[in-house]
């Protein structure tokens, strides 16, 4: 059973956002990290970046697969997980501990349009 915390908004996409003010923290979730399996690289953008809400940010790779990553916010990337360049298996480790990417968002309103812990549930489950 994948973890799923209940403070924050999830996409289809399984990323996960946690808003504090305009500044939101995009990570992939536990059931993401599990489907993949050993993470072995993740491609994140550089900060100054803009990123659009449903649009492909990077991606995460792993021994079995390559996934896109799909921003659930829109506005400016202010900071990336630098960790994971040298240890993407962090991922692996805790998926919620080990952010990818901080954004200022255009519109903080946008979270609130994501899903919640209960509804993603229905979707890992079915």
């Amino acid at each position: 059973m994948s973890k799923i915390l209940e403070n924050l908004r999830y996409s289809d996409s399984h990323e996960w956002v946690s808003l504090d003010g305009e500044v939101a923290t995009v990570g992939i979730t536990d059931y993401a990290q599990h489907a993949l399996g050993n993470i072995v690289y993740v491609d994140v953008p550089e900060v100054g970046d803009e990123v659009t809400a449903g649009e492909e940010f990077g991606a995460v790779e792993s021994v079995k697969a390559a996934s896109d990553l799909i921003s659930p916010v829109s506005g400016e990337v202010i900071e990336i997980n630098e960790d994971l360049v040298d240890a993407p298996e962090l991922l692996n480790q805790d998926a919620y501990a080990n952010w990818i990417m901080k954004v200022r968002v255009n519109d903080p309103g946008e979270v609130g349009e994501l899903m919640d812990a209960k509804e993603y549930a229905s979707i890992c489950e079915g």
